[in-house]
């Protein structure tokens, strides 16, 4: 079942001063076009002209155009309609370090069962990005010119998923391949809302839903970074280079295909992924896609609460949490996901100190293989407004457990506002804060059966994230370290002769003063 009317290209032979040529297609199309051969690649070279059947491989603006291959491996493709040509760099096998080797079984069957059915088929964006810098990638995304129905069909082992990006799941055991159609160029006015059944942009610029479906050469205009814009060919081992990804994987540089602000405009989060991308890699910036992120941070308003909650696991959960949190505070990133706790970090270094603390550890964790979860680095980050909140509702006479417990449930829910924390998550963060209290101000047997309460390992991992960053908690810490090897009697025992009372203020209500 492939494609129903797969071009077949007849070209006569040009001239040795003019590429004349005329492109003949399964349905009788015919057009001839001449370009200056001098304008091409100069006098007396020999053009290499390739038909676009679909054993050749070669990536084109429409099925009826022409790919001219010049002996510098850079292809013209000249769009008949148009009579442009776009430039594309091709990387031989020989010159870069791909191998089929390291890249996952599953993808490669995806990929050839495509090109059996005439698709053309191509590894895409972070896998080739991170097989050319020497890396071994867990996922492997293909593009293909198949629709989501045609790539469905192929596949049985596939569920068609998304509205806004339509794209297909290829499942094998645990192992998700991912499959997208080539994008396409969408038509706006950019004055008005544009809706179809494709494509739908807000006034403001923001793509709602982008199902337009083209060529290669289109859908890697269409991508963010230059360096995710490379195409690896498993039938020629080729990588395909639209967008001078490889120039910017050699200078170690994430940029914005594309105007950076339009770019924005159309999707807010592209500026979280160049934040996640710089920060994973270790690169720079690009200076335009950098400063149009100071004019267009306060687009990421607009994007669902939902949506950036999503892009907030992606940002801290990869092992990179500590640089990422650097690279949001240095573009005033944090401020739009979180303003409150921001604005307190960017005027209390203590509070500061504590987030950075909480992300280097969960780099540590992640790099050891131990599991984290996103409810320890959300009571981290909001931390610093509830500690503030709840003094001052204890400073205003109500009792500290139930002025902690007040002012999470205030914070959460002021950050759900921006950021949709599922309960999941927002209860044990709740807990985590509340069980401050009674970690700083250990009391008789409750206090012995603390240790036991399934809340309290987290709790006290807290508790030590506050001394690490320098707050003052009477050295509990240790105390809890030290409690935990004891058995029963014994932890009765320390608590008697520990004089509690001597720590802080005790809970309760504050005198009121006389009137």
């Amino acid at each position: 079942m492939g494609k129903s009317s797969s071009p077949r290209s007849f070209i006569k032979t040009p001239c040795n001063n003019a590429c004349s040529i005329t492109l003949k297609t399964s349905s009788g199309f015919e057009n001839n076009h001449k370009q200056n051969h001098d304008d091409l690649h100069g006098a007396n070279r020999p053009v290499v002209l390739l038909l676009t059947t679909p054993r050749v491989r070669i990536p084109v603006q429409q099925h009826t155009a022409l790919a001219v291959r010049l002996p510098c491996d850079t292809i013209w493709c000249l769009t008949p309609t148009a009579t442009r040509f776009s430039r594309l760099k091709v990387i031989p096998r020989t010159e870069h370090c791909i191998s089929r080797r390291n890249i996952s079984s599953s993808a490669l069957k995806v990929m050839s069962r495509l090109r059996k059915q005439d698709f053309e088929a191509y590894l895409v964006g972070g896998a080739v990005r991170d097989l050319l810098l020497g890396g071994h990638p867990k996922d492997f995304d293909i593009a293909t010119d198949a629709t989501p129905e045609d790539v469905h069909n192929l596949f049985r082992n596939s569920r068609i998923i998304g509205r806004r990006f339509r794209i297909v799941h290829v499942r094998f055991g645990r192992e998700i391949i991912e499959v997208t159609t080539f994008r396409g160029h969408h038509d706006s006015d950019g004055d008005s809302d544009t809706a179809t059944d494709q494509s739908r942009q807000s006034k403001r610029g923001l793509l709602l839903r982008d199902n337009v479906y083209g060529t290669l050469d289109e859908d890697a205009i269409r991508r963010d970074l230059t360096i995710n814009a490379l195409y690896y060919c498993s039938e020629t081992f080729a990588v395909y280079d639209h967008a001078k990804g490889m120039q910017d994987l050699d200078a170690r540089r994430v940029r914005i295909i594309g105007n950076p602000l339009q770019r924005y405009r159309e999707d807010p989060v592209r500026m979280l992924r160049v934040v996640r991308f710089a920060a994973k890699l270790g690169f720079s910036i690009e200076h335009d896609t950098q400063n149009a992120i100071a004019e267009g941070a306060a687009l990421l308003n607009d994007i669902p609460s939902a949506r950036l909650f999503d892009e907030i696991l992606k940002l801290f959960l990869a092992g990179h949490a500590a640089a990422t949190l650097d690279l949001l505070r240095q573009h005033r990133l944090l401020q739009h996901l979180f303003p409150e706790p921001a604005h307190l970090m960017d005027r209390d270094p203590r509070a500061a100190a504590l987030v950075s603390c909480a992300m280097a550890n969960t780099d540590k964790r992640i790099r050891a293989d131990k599991p984290v979860t996103p409810a320890f680095i959300l009571a981290a980050i909001l931390w610093p407004v509830v500690a503030l909140r709840a003094e001052q509702l204890h400073d205003r006479g109500e009792p500290r457990v139930p002025a902690m417990h007040s002012a999470g449930q205030q914070v959460v829910a002021e950050a759900c506002q921006r950021v949709a924390i599922p309960k999941r998550f927002s209860q044990p963060m709740r807990e985590i804060w509340e069980f401050q209290d009674r970690l700083e101000r250990p009391r008789g047997k409750k206090a012995a059966e603390l240790v036991e309460h399934r809340r309290f390992r987290a709790a006290y991992d807290f508790l030590l994230l506050r001394e690490e960053a320098g707050e003052e908690c009477d050295n509990r810490g240790q105390w809890w370290t030290d409690f935990q090897t004891l058995d029963m009697d014994a932890r009765l025992k320390k608590l008697d002769d520990d004089a509690v009372t001597t720590h802080g203020r005790r809970s309760g209500r504050k005198k009121r003063a006389a009137r």
